[in-house]
């Protein structure tokens, strides 16, 4: 059971601690707006009121004992800044923060966040690319080269078998999986596709765009 702290709960903060404390994590949550403790409480493990900036609060409740420090403040960014700074001096494992621009991310990591994450930006990138095209369903991007994508099947691979399409030579893109009619599976080499099927793709991303044809 890995332990997470979470400064802040507002939406964003909030929604991550919800979730892992359902996915059996020990959750503290803190945050100056007893209103919103009071909500959360019964949804995680323990909730504090609390300055989140402050070096005070941060100390008292050992932060270097977390997996998991979560700065999800929201407000000032300064805030946030001095949070960040504050866990990493206190010797906080692990830091991830919230930054809404391109300066922010760029403050955040020299004052010592291990990760920093940007979901105005991630969610529009997605978008974007979902709607860019029909055949685009969803996508993961893992790096900046490398993504996972939901695919509708070309009409040109109707009856053909896997082994047929040989989409990993001709393109090196791999099919992790194939969702027909709901049902998920692995395809075979002799497994033959037809209208309707959805693919799990990996690859470099220009390979995957290439290969359907985006």
């Amino acid at each position: 059971m890995k332990s997470v702290l979470v400064l802040g709960c507002g939406e964003f903060g909030g929604t991550i601690a919800r979730r892992m404390n359902d996915l059996n994590c020990d959750v503290l949550v803190v945050d100056t707006n007893e209103d919103r403790i009071n909500e959360i409480l019964p949804y995680v493990t323990s909730a504090r009121i609390g300055d989140c900036a402050s070096k005070e609060t941060l100390e008292s409740l050992g932060v270097n004992n977390f997996d998991v420090c979560i700065v999800a403040v929201g407000g000032l960014f300064q805030t946030s800044l001095e949070a960040t700074c504050t866990l990493k001096e206190l010797g906080a494992q692990f830091v991830m923060a919230r930054a809404t621009n391109d300066v922010q991310m760029k403050f955040l990591k020299m004052v010592g966040a291990d990760e920093v994450a940007y979901p105005e930006k991630q969610t529009a990138i997605r978008f974007a690319t979902k709607y860019a095209s029909d055949t685009i369903l969803d996508f993961i991007q893992l790096d900046s080269n490398y993504s996972i994508y939901e695919m509708v099947v070309p009409k040109e691979w109707y009856g053909k078998s896997l082994m047929q399409i040989d989409i990993r030579k001709k393109y090196n893109v791999n099919i992790i999986t194939l969702k027909r009619d709901d049902e998920v599976s692995i395809p075979m080499a002799d497994t033959k596709f037809t209208d309707g099927d959805v693919v799990f793709v990996i690859g470099e991303i220009k390979d995957i765009l290439k290969c359907f044809k985006v």
